[in-house]
């Protein structure tokens, strides 16, 4: 019997010890995914919407939003980092939808009486779309939105390994605590 609980011990060590190690690697992934939206700003335009499920996010753009299908609106900063609503146009363009961020407010209805347009931005992250293009100019009467920036992206991940590490640690250190406990109640018995 002691010879299972020795195993599923370190079992749960091993495993809690390699989610530690695994989240290593994604803070090393993560630091170099930053770096190259680091040096997105840097980098020419590109089209919008874009086809591919990476888009270069914190890259500069534009697009022509033909019609506004409907809006919603987010939280949001301006450019002066007050917080109000980012509102959010989806557009289309035939055949395509897509986000486009038209600008900031206090008020979660205003520029509504915006009908679409040339548009020309960075592209951010979207909770609908996967990304939208945050224009560079507020539209509809909009106030401009603080532009995206890697900045805002976490990395949590070494963190994250520190306490997967603390945690394999208390669970051999509570073991071999009960371990030895038992060993003394088996002498005192014995």
């Amino acid at each position: 019997m002691r010879l299972l609980s020795h195993l599923v011990v370190f079992i749960a060590v091993a495993i809690l010890f390699a989610l530690g190690v695994w989240q290593l690697d994604r803070a090393r992934w993560k630091e170099a995914l930053l770096a190259e939206y680091e040096a997105a700003a840097d980098r020419p335009a590109v089209d919008f919407p874009y086809a591919s499920d990476d888009p270069p996010l914190f890259r500069r753009s534009a697009v022509t939003c033909e019609r506004v299908k409907g809006w919603r609106d987010v939280a949001g900063a301006n450019e002066a980092g007050r917080s109000g609503y980012a509102h959010v146009a989806t557009c289309t363009n035939g055949p395509n939808d897509f986000a486009v961020e038209t600008g900031w407010s206090t008020d979660p209805n205003a520029g509504r009486d915006w009908t679409g347009g040339n548009v020309s931005g960075v592209i951010g992250p979207d909770g609908t779309y996967g990304y939208r293009l945050v224009s560079s100019e507020g539209l509809g009467g909009l106030e401009a939105s603080a532009p995206p920036s890697p900045d805002a992206v976490r990395n949590n991940h070494r963190s994250y390994a520190v306490q997967w590490f603390i945690f394999a640690f208390l669970a051999a250190g509570i073991y071999l605590l009960a371990l030895r406990k038992k060993i003394r109640e088996e002498r005192a018995d014995g």
